[in-house]
C-alpha cells in the first residue's frame, strides 16, 4: 500500500487537495492540513493522485 508524504514546510493551505480526496485531506480552521490516514486506501489511489498533481507548491507525494 502506497503512503503519503506532506511537506508541511511547503504547505500553504490553497485546499485543493482536500477539494480532490476530501476523504483523505482536511484543512482545519487555521488552513493547517491534516490526513485522515496516511496510507492510501486502493478506492482512493486515484483521487490521491490527482490532489498531489493538483497541489500549486508540490508539496504532497506518495510513495510505494
Amino acid at each position: 500500500m502506497s503512503r503519503i508524504l506532506v511537506d508541511f514546510d511547503r504547505c500553504e493551505g490553497h485546499g485543493l487537495c482536500e477539494q480532490t480526496a476530501p476523504e483523505v485531506f482536511r484543512l482545519d480552521d487555521e488552513g493547517e492540513l491534516h490526513l485522515t490516514r496516511e496510507e492510501v486506501a486502493p478506492e482512493d489511489e486515484r483521487a490521491v493522485a490527482a490532489a498531489v498533481r493538483v497541489c500549486p507548491v508540490a508539496a504532497l507525494k506518495v510513495r510505494p
